[in-house]
């Protein structure tokens, strides 16, 4: 996204009506073919939450981004799951263009394991000056969500489940779930979540076969 571009969108979503800031899902949601059929189209986001993580861990230590010894990581689970996922995506032909990353190392390995390439974007974790609740509360993750993605692909975002649920309320992703968000310009819309069992099950389905 350019830096114009950027500033412009966040410009807009600044000043969007406090009822379009938390969104919700589509009145009709995709499911099944029709889902397939348009990420295959492209157009869309992925918006995932990373991979299972180690619990007994915490990220209170942490005073860098890049040294992971401080921070909760991914288990073997973990591992396996998001190459799992990556897996599916490929073999279900859905063509994934841009994969951002929060900068931590949980969202980073996930990217890098279920797509091989990750572009570090702190905008996808960090808050902003703005106390919890008010209006702005993650308007840089608001403006990624919203900016409308070029058919022919789709864009990933590997992030967290705080910052986005704040966004669009309803249930905290698990970890290693997605949403499938159409951006609208100044908002978006919540189509489909996906986890890895819904993955498989849309390669089961006789529009991939």
């Amino acid at each position: 996204m350019s830096r114009w571009l950027f500033l412009g969108a966040l410009a807009l979503a600044l000043g969007a009506p406090a009822a379009t800031l938390a969104q919700q899902a589509a009145a009709t949601p995709l499911r099944g073919p029709e889902l397939l059929a348009a990420l295959r189209t492209g157009g869309y986001i992925l918006y995932f939450r990373h991979a299972d993580t180690d619990h007994s861990q915490n990220d209170e230590r942490m005073t860098s981004v890049e040294d992971c010894t401080t921070q909760r990581n991914l288990t073997d689970r973990g591992r396996d799951h998001s190459r799992a996922i990556g897996e599916v995506i490929r073999t279900l032909g859905i063509p994934i263009g841009a994969v951002l990353a929060s900068p931590l190392c949980r969202t980073v390995e996930t990217a890098m394991l279920a797509f091989g390439t990750a572009q570090k974007a702190p905008a996808a974790r960090e808050g902003g000056p703005l106390p919890p609740g008010s209006a702005g509360r993650f308007a840089a993750l608001r403006v990624l969500l919203s900016t409308p993605v070029a058919p022919g692909a789709n864009t990933v975002i590997v992030a967290h489940a705080y910052p986005y649920f704040t966004l669009v309320g309803g249930q905290f992703l698990s970890e290693g779930e997605a949403d499938v968000v159409r951006p609208r310009g100044t908002d978006f819309e919540v189509v489909a979540r996906v986890g890895l069992r819904q993955w498989r099950e849309l390669a089961a389905t006789p529009a991939h076969r």
